[in-house]
């Protein structure tokens, strides 16, 4: 079993601090600026027409304000990448496990059979899976009539004749909904990107994003022997 970057949980953490640390920094010099810049205007203001005090009273106010701003922005920060780290494990956990995602593509090696399912709003009495090839002929899983809720199908690429590939996935009704389809796969990998997102490769459909997930189906025996090797 294998899991992108789950050794980097600590790194992005110590990432997070170093960035904090940097926008610290940064805070602390702009007060040290603006003090600077208080004194050097109370010094050298005219005596016979001093500036009123409230007049610094506000200006330390808005300091105060500026400052309380940025380390809110730091630590928002801090706790983002926190947040994003704990995601990677926690689905790090999952790897080998069947999950159910959404999606609009199906990822067939021309063999395995892949579940399906879809969630129609009301009764349709002609319900079929288009699939598309990227020469643009179209395979179909005939439904039939088909009740509002829960459809569950099955994707038999021998039987449909697809080979393998990636395929665009939708879906056709008499009352002309088109709802979402969810395909069942095994997790293989969590990984960050390179611009700092959580990406889930799932076996069946390829890569996708965390909230594409709508079950956690468990390991199957196969994957919980495989895992234990």
């Amino acid at each position: 079993m294998t899991v992108s970057l789950l050794n980097n949980g600590a790194g992005t953490a110590a990432a997070a601090g170093a960035g904090a640390n940097i926008t610290g920094n940064g805070a602390s010099a702009t007060s040290d600026m603006f003090t600077k810049l208080l004194v050097a205007q109370i010094k050298n203001q005219d005596p016979l027409s001093p500036t009123d005090p409230a007049q610094f009273v506000q200006q330390l106010t808005q300091l105060s304000q500026t400052e309380s701003l940025q380390n809110l922005a730091s630590l928002t920060s801090a706790n983002a990448s926190v947040l994003q780290s704990m995601q990677v494990l926690a689905l790090g956990a999952q790897v080998g496990a069947d999950v159910m995602a959404e999606t609009g593509t199906l990822s067939t090696d021309g063999v395995t059979k892949v579940s399906g399912q879809m969630t129609l709003g009301a009764t349709s009495t002609t319900t079929r899976v288009v699939l598309t090839g990227a020469d643009g002929g179209k395979h179909y899983v005939n439904l039939g009539t088909t009740a509002a809720g829960t459809v569950p199908f099955a994707i038999d690429p021998t039987a449909l004749g697809l080979p393998a590939g990636s395929y665009s996935m939708t879906v056709e009704t008499s009352t002309k909904e088109n709802p979402p389809v969810d395909l069942q796969g095994r997790l293989n990998s969590v990984r960050l990107a390179a611009s700092g997102s959580v990406v889930l490769n799932i076996g069946n459909i390829g890569e996708v994003a965390p909230t594409a997930i709508t079950a956690f189906n468990g390991k199957s025996t196969a994957s919980a022997t495989q895992s234990s090797l």
